[in-house]
């Protein structure tokens, strides 16, 4: 198994269930394809570097999980399609 970390940034006009509702999904998809969560980081809200569809903040999360090697590109596939996910990104933080 190796070590990932998912960021995603979620829209910041939304309800605070709503934004929990997001999490949660992310960490079913991390489930479903066999990784484990051990970690989730919600870093608040922050000022975008720039705007993403015409908002200029919303809130960051880092989520640490362990899986195989094909379960990123799953997960990958998954929250590309999310409402409210503004951007995301997966990396692998083994050290090598």
């Amino acid at each position: 198994m190796n070590k990932y970390e998912l960021t995603i940034v979620v829209n910041a006009k939304i309800e605070d269930d709503e934004r929990a509702a997001v999490v949660d999904k992310c960490k079913a998809y991390i489930d479903r394809f066999g990784g484990k969560v051990t970690n989730v980081d919600e870093a608040g809200k922050k000022k975008l570097a720039y705007d993403i569809q015409k908002m200029s903040e919303a809130f960051y999360y880092f989520i640490q999980f362990d899986a195989e090697a094909t379960a990123p590109a799953e997960i990958e596939s998954r929250v590309r399609i999310m409402d409210n996910v503004l951007r995301f990104l997966i990396v692998r933080t083994d050290e090598a």
